[in-house]
């Protein structure tokens, strides 16, 4: 049979850096949601195979790929077909993701999950879940948050690319203290007031390495967001808006200055069905 499923762009809201292994594999400490923006996954029956297509598909090698090595993992078979619709290495969750709905769809399929799926990336095992999470160690503990408000939400990628390890690697310190305790619940005031005390540690050494990404920050900010931070290791920045008309509006405005920027005004992704 074929199954269809959606991989929506994962959203550090905040990331905090706590330490550093043996191994080189950083500590984070963070809070994760998950934008209804995304990539879609299409199986079908058959040798497992993978085509990729979408207004970012070019960007990708078809031979190396984290889907191929999520349904290798799951030791499945499936003709795999991407829709890349976020851009690549941009610091929310593409590939992860990617890689998350292979191994949601294969479950559905009834070929079980493997184990420890963040031996595909920190990001597979809450991608897997899709839903929001506080996110820690190298990705493998996972815990639930209060409910969270709908958020309306601009999401902004400059165009750049950026290196992941280099950042880590400009940190001026990797053991940083971990995220405040969470509230028992959040309306949207309060979610930002909680945002505010909260950081993206690899977010400076991001902009020192890429302006454009203040440059970004800095759009958001004029046109009112109530929060404005990177996701992940960058290059996309996130703004979190009062509601989605002022949302849209923002993303219109910024959308038409000269920029050439990619773009999207955007709420939280719905749960992904049981599987």
């Amino acid at each position: 049979m074929t199954i269809a499923e959606a991989a929506p762009a994962k959203l550090n809201l905040a990331l905090h850096v706590t330490g550093q292994r043996a191994d080189g594999y950083h500590l984070l400490d963070s809070l994760v949601v998950f934008a209804a923006a995304g990539d879609l996954v299409r199986l079908d029956p058959g040798p497992l195979s993978l085509r990729i297509d979408g207004q970012f598909g070019a960007g990708l090698s078809v031979e190396e790929n984290l889907c191929l090595d999520a349904a290798r993992l799951a030791g499945a078979e499936a003709a795999i077909t991407l829709t890349k619709n976020l851009p690549v290495a941009s610091g929310i969750g593409g590939g992860s993701a990617d890689a998350a709905a292979v191994l949601r769809g294969l479950a559905r399929r009834g070929t079980p999950l493997p184990d420890r799926p963040e031996r595909l990336g920190a990001d597979v095992p809450v991608c897997v879940v899709s839903e929001p999470r506080r996110m820690r160690g190298v990705g493998e503990v996972l815990d639930p948050v209060p409910a969270l408000p709908d958020l309306h939400l601009v999401l902004i990628n400059p165009g750049v690319g950026i290196s992941t390890p280099q950042i880590f690697k400009a940190l001026d310190r990797k053991d940083n203290p971990p995220l405040p305790p969470l509230p028992d619940s959040f309306d949207l005031g309060a979610l930002v007031d909680y945002l505010q005390l909260c950081r993206n540690d690899l977010q400076a050494p991001a902009v020192a390495l890429c302006p454009q990404i203040g440059d970004v920050l800095t759009a958001l900010q004029d046109e009112g967001a109530l929060l404005a931070r990177m996701s992940g290791s960058g290059a996309t920045c996130f703004g979190i808006f009062p509601d989605a008309a002022t949302a849209g509006l923002a993303a219109y405005r910024i959308g038409t200055g000269p920029v050439d920027w990619w773009i999207t005004a955007t709420g939280l992704a719905a749960p992904p069905a049981p599987f």
